[in-house]
């Protein structure tokens, strides 16, 4: 056998070679958020096999805690191997047959997101949409649903792309008085937002985990209620999409322990993590930590001069826009806030573009002092 002559390493890929060293930044943007340092070590645990009784006992304790967290029985309650996109994708997917009318109600850009997603699955989809920052009220939503006769109505709880928080009280009774589903996209919600599915006879609902829970992305929450599944086993044809289709992934997450995918092992250790550091601190009192902190960020940026893009009884406690004001350069701002001060934030997106910044105060992150430390560099870099 004739060798042949390896290239030498280069000088950029040997730096490529250095151990592994990233900026220890602060992370107040949309998403993701910092973990807890308990978090980041259970991730560091030696990973088992995606079928050893450890790790299934591991996933049964997951959806446990995520029940327990978005107040649900719903049996089929579970984690996506993957972003909050994928669970978006599972949502929608798992409740669209082919032919079936969806109304989407669009005040942001993840409104629009789940238009384009809800397309792609044949469905005819209707919108009924808001300026962005506004919500919707139960009127609208009954006109629209008047009008439109939908399968499923879809909303987006905490709409990450304005600040804005879709009231969500009555709403179930409405999609059960004109025989429709209701989904819901708490990505921005879970864990920091009050959310009582069950009481607010949500059907479908999907998040993530790296936002109000403080964990790294790639795990991401989904449920499904006893009248979303029953609509499942009725449809005709299979699920579009095979790696989301949650008759496949009920049978690995139930009892019947089928493999259907090897799980990011590492990535559901710190789920499961953040969930019992959630629990443990109460979900009632998360709640009331990040509303205790948003208003304390609120009363900060006001006292600085900024101004706040939506309504305050409609503002999110995870997320919050501040307009940029007149004359600033906001991705300059952004810039040397990352630069100078390793503090993220973000900018905003589609209508919003360059309009305002967007702080999250998430998960771990919803404390006072991450509000002084950013107010504080606000003052420097501000003109």
């Amino acid at each position: 056998m004739q060798l042949t002559h390896t290239p030498a390493i280069n000088d950029s890929q040997r730096r490529q070679l250095a151990p592994l060293e990233m900026p220890p930044r602060l992370l107040l943007g949309p998403g993701p958020s910092n973990a807890h340092p308990d978090v980041l070590q259970a991730m560091n645990t030696p990973p088992v096999g995606h079928l050893d009784p450890a790790f299934l006992a591991l996933m049964d304790e997951i959806q446990s805690l995520l029940r327990y967290v978005w107040q649900t029985e719903n049996p089929l309650t579970i984690a996506i191997s993957g972003t909050g996109s994928a669970a978006m994708e599972g949502a929608i997917a798992n409740s669209i047959t082919p032919g079936d009318t969806i109304l989407i109600g669009v005040a942001g850009y993840f409104g629009n997101r789940l238009v384009d997603m809800a397309g792609r699955y044949s469905a005819e989809v209707r919108t009924i949409t808001k300026p962005w920052g506004q919500v919707f009220n139960l009127q609208e939503l009954r006109s629209a649903l008047e009008a439109h006769r939908p399968a499923i109505l879809a909303l987006v709880h905490a709409e990450t792309s304005t600040g804005a928080r879709q009231p969500l009280l009555g709403v179930g009774e409405l999609c059960r008085e004109f025989d429709c589903l209701l989904l819901v996209d708490s990505v921005t919600s879970l864990g920091g937002v009050p959310l009582f599915l069950d009481e607010w006879g949500v059907d479908l609902a999907y998040s993530c985990s790296q936002k109000g829970l403080g964990c790294s992305p790639g795990a991401s929450p989904l449920t499904m209620s006893p009248r979303a599944w029953e609509k499942l086993q009725q449809r005709q044809t299979k699920v579009s999409n095979w790696y989301l289709d949650m008759q496949l992934l009920s049978k690995y997450w139930g009892k019947e322990r089928v493999y259907h995918h090897t799980a990011p092992i590492n990535l559901y250790y710190g789920l499961r993590e953040a969930l019992r550091l959630l629990a443990d601190e109460g979900i009632e009192n998360s709640w009331q930590r990040h509303q205790q902190t948003v208003e304390y960020l609120w009363q900060e940026l006001e006292n600085i001069g900024l101004k706040l893009h939506v309504e305050p009884e409609f503002r999110l406690s995870t997320l919050t826009t501040v307009c940029i004001p007149e004359g600033v350069d906001g991705k300059e701002i952004s810039r040397q806030l990352l630069n100078d001060y390793n503090i993220e934030i973000g900018g905003g997106l589609g209508e919003l573009a360059q309009k305002v910044w967007r702080v999250g105060l998430m998960g771990y992150n919803s404390r006072k002092e991450n509000v002084d430390t950013l107010v504080a560099a606000l003052k420097q870099v501000l003109p």
